[in-house]
């Protein structure tokens, strides 16, 4: 089934650890909600058992959403990567821009929602990605996120130790 075809139904029935590398504890995002080319919508369910949760602050700070972003582009790789019969990959964060966060933190019983958009990638495997929080209807939190997923993650770990080395 190609990422076009996907329906809502399809999606909510997908594991995130089907279509994302990491595993529990670091699962932070909870359902997909909806596929477009290039762009997904995932969400986000703030209880007490979910990961960095702060009783104090009665809720997670408001810097986790750069790994909401994260994870939620992750899950646009691997819903690709899926439709296309390939393997999910690693890939890494490697910064961000015009971050803005517009809330403290994301509060206890609530939910909230990622929009991450493909804006640019190259066949390397850099991609920038517009990524967007919502609260209901609200932005609480944006920014342009740089990734990279090579091809071969054993291969890149190992140039990269060798290059260390030198």
């Amino acid at each position: 089934m190609s990422p076009q075809q996907m329906s809502a139904h399809v999606l909510s029935q997908m594991a995130i650890a089907d279509v994302i590398p990491h595993r529990d504890p670091m699962i932070l995002i909870d359902r997909l909600i909806s596929y477009e080319t290039d762009s997904l919508l995932t969400q986000v369910d703030i209880g007490e058992l979910s990961p960095y949760f702060d009783a104090e602050l009665n809720g997670v700070p408001n810097y986790v959403g750069i790994e909401y972003m994260a994870q939620s582009i992750a899950a646009l790789a691997g819903v690709e990567a899926r439709s296309r019969g390939d393997i999910i990959r690693v890939g890494f964060l490697l910064g961000t821009r015009k971050l803005q966060m517009h809330i403290p933190d994301y509060r206890l019983g609530e939910s909230y929602q990622t929009r991450v958009t493909r804006l640019y990638q190259e066949e390397s495997g850099l991609a920038v990605f517009d990524c967007q929080i919502f609260h209901q209807q609200t932005l609480v939190a944006a920014a342009n996120v740089n990734v990279f997923q090579p091809q071969d993650i054993e291969t890149y770990i190992s140039d990269s130790k060798q290059e260390e080395q030198k």
